[in-house]
């Protein structure tokens, strides 16, 4: 989980919002990728952390799925990736705050409890909740006394 909240922090000096994730090996505890979200650097709705460890590793792998991995995440997975996760049948989640207004597991949809999901990772939340959610409360707060540069 420190390495997530590493690449949660290069995110927020990205001036992205600060999640970071990292895939890991079960049995042999290597790491297979590790990032943070770069929506606004790419562009791209759907470059969230957990996005885009899933596509290094399946791409390292040449495999289209991962089930003896783990994934760690500093915010609770969004509906979007929480179905990335099921689709790739990441083993298990573990996740540092809980997300209610925008959370796919715990919260919202609830992907992994919905019948069309054909599987459920099992899912640990509220691992180091305290310090996910300072590092997203700061980054909003800095937002919004200093908005950024119109490009």
């Amino acid at each position: 989980m420190e390495l997530a909240f590493q690449q949660a922090v290069l995110a927020a000096e990205r001036g992205e919002v600060p999640v970071g994730a990292v895939l890991v090996e079960r049995a042999t505890g290597r790491v297979l990728a590790a990032d943070g979200n770069r929506t606004e650097e790419r562009h791209d709705p759907t470059a969230h952390a957990e996005i885009l460890v899933i596509r290094a590793a399946t791409a390292q792998r040449g495999a289209p799925r991962l089930p003896d991995c783990d994934l760690y995440v500093t915010l609770e997975p969004c509906p979007m990736c929480a179905t990335a996760l099921s689709f790739a049948r990441i083993r298990r989640l573990y996740f540092a705050a809980y997300d209610p207004k925008g959370g796919g597991v715990e919260h919202g949809p609830r992907i992994f409890q919905q019948a069309t999901c054909h599987h459920r990772p099992e899912a640990y939340g509220g691992l180091d909740e305290r310090r996910a959610a300072e590092l997203l409360q700061e980054f909003f707060r800095q937002r919004r006394v200093s908005p950024p540069e119109a490009t």
